[in-house]
């Protein structure tokens, strides 16, 4: 059994994680949040923590009143956060904090020698190189809660070397717009955007699913994760979102792992590997399966994806730009203030004007170059 920190405990991988907990008896050391103050309130009187962090220092000023009559601590800001990540008593780190905002604690969870339950694809697309290196380092293990890069992590257990494996295979299910023309998406509304076939994510996942820029970071991940090259990484849509992703051999033999639409799967199998658990998820039932079909994403009208792997070809810097863009970008489609197609658009005028850094690069390079991407988008707006 473990005991978790969960980061951003009131998003969609922090409830699910939450449920998994209760479900195989893993204690809960701390919660992190941003501005909940309700479902914090209520999540804390529920596992009782021993600590509770707020980004946000109005929140961190409420929720100590609201909780003034528990031993749970409270506190406040991005120390807050940190703390958290690296809660001695903790030995696992759920980190679901979403963007760019997660890099931080999971470096600190990693210093502080955790394991990271990783739901946070931003920290790995910005800075992955330095990330894994510190991991390796400090000898912290990283397993994959995103359930393309558990199914790859699972089915890598298969093989005795990296050397043995052909390519990564990333399924996509398409999103909500999946067979749609570049003109049919101009007139998409956030409405639509946000009615993912499948899944059920936050707001942000799931704008990105529906550009396939999650695929697109979820391939710059893969690189990092699994030191794989771009060209042994390809990303297939498959629209029924039951093969969760694949990996292929030398030999020819393909391994894929398979399962239910159901994020607890890979969030349980980040805190038990590499035992395996009974769980609160349902078992997938073959006999109830839709046929399984598989088709070659379309560059031209999603190019958020196009964009992200040359990105991935090019490394360095180039791929925080990418993320801070698409940060921006999205939070301004979700306000009603860009149209669908302005996303990518937005991103590629980032990357045209923000200089990537190329090579060897630190956090600050990391830093700067979203600040830099930041404030392309914002500049493009005026």
């Amino acid at each position: 059994m473990r005991t978790i920190s969960i980061l951003g405990s009131t998003g969609s991988i922090g409830r699910q994680t939450l449920e998994v907990a209760e479900a195989c008896g893993h204690r809960v050391a701390a919660l992190s949040v941003n501005r909940s103050v309700e479902l914090a309130e209520e999540q804390a009187r529920k596992v009782r923590p021993d600590l509770v962090a707020a980004a946000d220092e109005k929140a961190a000023a409420d929720l100590r009143l609201r909780l003034a009559d528990t031993p749970i601590r409270v506190v406040g800001g991005p120390q807050g956060l940190l703390e958290a990540a690296s809660l001695p008593q903790a030995d696992t780190v759920v980190t679901a904090v979403v963007g760019i905002a997660g890099l931080k604690p999971t470096l600190a969870a990693i210093d502080a020698g955790k394991r990271i339950a990783l739901a946070n694809k931003e920290t790995l697309v910005c800075a992955g190189d330095l990330v894994m290196a510190r991991a390796r380092e400090r000898g912290a293990e990283i397993v994959p809660v995103d359930s393309e890069h558990s199914a790859i992590f699972q089915c890598l257990q298969g093989c005795r070397d990296r050397g043995e494996v052909r390519r990564l295979i990333i399924t996509a299910s398409g999103g909500p717009f999946f067979g749609k023309s570049r003109e049919e998406l101009g007139q998409v509304t956030r409405e639509q955007a946000l009615r993912h076939p499948n899944w059920s994510m936050g707001a942000k996942i799931t704008i990105d699913s529906a550009t396939l820029m999650n695929k697109g970071l979820e391939f710059i991940e893969a690189m990092r994760l699994y030191a794989m090259p771009p060209e042994k990484i390809s990303v297939v849509v498959h629209r029924e979102s039951i093969i969760h992703s694949l990996v292929e051999f030398v030999d020819g033999a393909i391994l894929a792992q398979l399962g239910t639409a159901d994020m607890r799967l890979p969030i349980q199998y980040a805190l038990t590997w590499p035992e395996r658990t009974a769980g609160p998820a349902a078992p997938l039932d073959l006999l109830s399966c839709p046929p399984l079909t598989f088709h070659a994403p379309d560059p031209q009208a999603f190019p958020c994806l196009a964009l992200a792997l040359e990105c991935a070809r090019k490394g360095g810097t180039s791929t925080a730009i990418l993320n801070g863009a698409n940060e921006a970008a999205v939070a301004l489609f979700l306000e009603d203030k860009v149209k669908f197609l302005d996303i990518p658009r937005l991103v590629a005028g980032a990357l045209e004007q923000v200089e990537a850094r190329t090579g060897a690069y630190s956090l600050e390079d990391v830093l700067q170059a979203d600040r830099a991407a930041r404030a392309a988008v914002d500049e493009m707006m005026r």
